[in-house]
């Protein structure tokens, strides 16, 4: 559950307007049919509505939406992922309603996503990647 309260915490700065978080899969969204201790674990299953469910509270604090851009494994990000993460990032950013952005991430390849939005998120609003 500290992959949730991390998320929920960020989306409290977003309190003033209307958060949207983007998931992309990764560590953050993974599961294990056997919990911790499995050894089958796998990046990329669980949805971002079912993140968001996991913190009904967050509603009392902001409007926040979701969207799922991917569903992976962070080592397997692409281009066309890329693109189509900045593509939708610059389009809500321009909203006056969106407060900012939180993309949530795996550990394999974050640094490369939030490189690229740095170079090609055109906004001055908030734009933060977590991971697990």
């Amino acid at each position: 559950m500290k992959k949730v309260l991390v998320l929920a915490a960020l989306l409290a700065s977003f309190a003033f307007g209307k958060p949207l978080v983007y998931a992309t899969g990764g560590t953050i969204a993974g599961s294990a049919a056997g919990g911790a201790t499995d050894t089958a674990y796998t990046s990329g299953t669980v949805t971002v509505d079912a993140l968001l469910k996991a913190v009904p509270q967050i509603n009392d604090i902001a409007v926040v939406k979701g969207e799922q851009v991917a569903n992976i494994g962070s080592q397997a990000i692409n281009n066309e992922i890329w693109l189509k993460l900045a593509k939708r990032v610059n389009e809500l950013l321009k909203q006056k309603d969106v407060a900012g952005i939180v993309i949530t991430h795996g550990t394999d390849s974050m640094e490369e996503t939030a490189y690229f939005l740095n170079l090609t998120a055109k906004s001055n609003k908030s734009v933060v990647l977590v991971e697990r």
